[in-house]
């Protein structure tokens, strides 16, 4: 049956061939990674966080998820808390609105977040980059025009920013090995700068030991053996109070001392006094100390 009238079959007519194995369509694919979270696959909700990997996400879902103790998914498990995120300082587009979060092609609608720099919208056909000192985000064309021309500054809040700072938002898998060295030197330089501070923080309070210890008197005085000798700290004020008490010419100024007998003293100071021979005359007891009469 068929094949009359010259007609040739084809191979695809006559053969079962295995079919292809249906191909993902990537513009969706990037559109779905730069509109929904990374965690829970829902549209991104503000605040807007980023991993040291670069991936997106709503932040309040990833919050809870750490609250909740929950095992994170595998492109995810290196976040362990809220250190190992970064909360992202995203311009808003003018141009889009509630039509644009409908479902449709990309190129119909447009991106809510733009590059405050040069205007270009987030929507994954150009490449974004988030600074991790600051967390503000331009596009990988405007850092790198800027870049050449100036310090190593944020250009929009003027934050300074290393080479490891630099995240590569929803990267290839090249820039995914490079945010994972990244993070690794970040890690490591924050426990160098931990470090730092507790050598400080030691030093400062050995410091202010010494200082203290300066303004004590060490003195030696020996033991009832002979052989070893017994330190005394003494603060310096008491023992300058201990050595006043112990002037003999105090002492006898505190047991031997009379006014009637200071040359130095006046008549009509001294008559303040009963040792005075005007008190010791009168005929009335003193109206103070109620002493006797003397003969």
């Amino acid at each position: 049956m068929g094949c009359d009238g010259g007609t040739i079959p084809k191979r695809d007519e006559l053969v079962r061939v295995k079919q292809k194995p249906e191909q993902k369509d990537k513009d969706a694919e990037r559109e779905f990674r730069w509109l929904h979270c990374t965690l829970t696959q829902q549209r991104l909700q503000e605040p807007i966080a980023m991993c040291g990997m670069g991936r997106l996400y709503s932040k309040q879902s990833l919050i809870e998820r750490l609250l909740e103790k929950e095992k994170m998914p595998e492109m995810s498990e290196h976040v362990k808390s809220l250190k190992d995120i970064k909360t992202l300082q995203l311009t808003p587009n003018p141009a889009f609105t509630e039509e644009d979060k409908t479902e449709g092609l990309l190129d119909t609608r447009h991106a809510p977040y733009i590059c405050k720099l040069i205007g270009l919208e987030m929507s994954g056909k150009f490449r974004f980059v988030a600074l991790w000192s600051c967390g503000c985000v331009v596009s990988e064309r405007a850092l790198k025009q800027i870049k050449g021309n100036s310090s190593s500054t944020c250009p929009l809040c003027q934050t300074p920013y290393s080479v490891e700072d630099i995240v590569v938002l929803n990267g290839n898998e090249e820039d995914l090995e490079l945010m994972k060295v990244k993070m690794e030197m970040r890690a490591a330089k924050r426990k160098s700068s931990k470090k730092d501070k507790k050598e400080a923080k030691k030093v400062e309070i050995k410091t202010e030991t010494d200082e203290s210890c300066a303004s004590t008197v060490v003195t030696e005085k020996p033991s009832t053996s002979t052989s070893s000798k017994v330190k005394v700290v003494a603060n310096p004020k008491r023992l300058g109070t201990a050595n006043a008490m112990q002037d003999p010419e105090l002492k006898r100024l505190k047991n031997d001392f009379s006014v009637a007998k200071d040359p130095k003293a006046s008549d009509v100071y001294k008559s303040l006094f009963t040792s005075h021979k005007t008190e010791k005359e009168q005929e009335r007891a003193h109206w103070v100390t109620y002493n006797p009469f003397y003969n």
